[in-house]
Parts: structure tokens; C-alpha cells; sequence
């Protein structure tokens, strides 16, 4: 059965739908107000944490998938190169460093204007889509990082990873 079936009612708060996400995919969350919800969600490189918000100001959806990063600071032009490279393959959503935080962040904003609502099944897949993204995206930051490779290097593991799996 879709995430959508289980839906019925009209106007269910989007927080409430990723709540009832979070709890289908049995991952650890806390509600942090009626607007917002932070969850941990397992990937193969590693744990990310992930908050969505919902803005009433501007009808807007927002995810913040993060994780932690602490590169040297003779690097960190590096990563920023790295960073350009990656949000060109990047469609939904994009990467940004918050060097104050030492977090990397893949961020994604999904406008519900005009009393729009968002189905559970584009939330599932917007939260699997910052997953995914973070996933395929980690080792080329890594490389750049700490393996001392360039960008291009990093982004075909990248890329090639994208292809390489099943």
C-alpha cells in the first residue's frame, strides 16, 4: 500500500505526515513543535540528521539534511570547488558547508503555495532524495577532503557509484 493511502483526511499539517513517515520507516525522530520534527536516518556512510519545518509565511517545506565535517582549513577551497561540482549534479535540492556548525548540509525547500498539500508520498521521497543525495555524494567530499584527490577524481567515484549499484 502507497504512503498516500493511508491518508484520508483533507488538510493534514505536513509535519504530521512526516511524523507518520518517520514511524512507517521506524526512524528515530522528536517532534520539536507543532512546525517542525528532527530525525536520525541510517545511510551506509553514515547516520544523518534530518529536520524539516514547515514556514506558514511562505507555505514552504523545508529540509535540512546535515552531517558532520571538519575539514582543515587549508581545504576548505577544496570543498568549495567540490561543492560547485556537486550541486551541478544536483536537480533538487543543494549543498552548502556551515564552517561555524562543521556541518555539511543538503538543503531542499518544497513550495506548497496557494493551500497546496503535499502528498506522502513527495515527502518519503523528498526525505530519500536528501539521503540518496548525501550517500552518493559523501565519498566525493571525503577524497577532496582527506584523500588529497581533485575534484574531478572525487566526483567520478561520485558518479560512477550513482551507476554501479543495484
Amino acid at each position: 500500500m502507497a504512503l498516500s493511502e493511508q491518508f484520508f483526511e483533507e488538510d493534514i499539517h505536513p509535519i504530521d505526515i512526516v511524523e507518520h513517515i518517520a514511524e512507517h520507516h521506524d526512524w528515530s525522530f522528536d517532534r520539536l513543535g507543532d512546525d517542525q520534527i528532527a530525525m536520525a536516518v541510517e545511510g551506509q556512510w553514515r547516520t544523518y540528521s534530518i529536520t524539516l519545518a514547515w514556514s506558514h509565511y511562505d507555505e514552504t517545506l523545508r529540509l535540512v539534511c546535515s552531517f558532520e565535517m571538519e575539514p582543515p582549513e587549508e581545504k576548505l577551497s577544496a570543498l568549495h570547488a567540490a561543492l560547485n561540482a556537486v550541486n551541478d549534479e544536483c536537480w533538487a535540492g543543494a549543498f552548502t558547508f556551515w564552517a561555524e556548525q562543521k556541518l555539511m548540509i543538503y538543503r531542499y525547500g518544497l513550495v506548497l503555495a496557494g493551500g497546496q498539500m503535499a502528498s506522502p508520498d513527495q515527502v518519503d521521497t523528498m526525505i530519500r532524495a536528501a539521503v540518496l543525495s548525501a550517500e552518493r555524494f559523501y565519498p566525493a567530499f571525503q577524497l577532496v577532503v582527506w584523500g588529497d584527490r581533485k575534484v574531478e577524481d572525487a566526483m567520478q567515484v561520485a558518479i560512477a557509484e550513482a551507476y554501479g549499484r543495484a
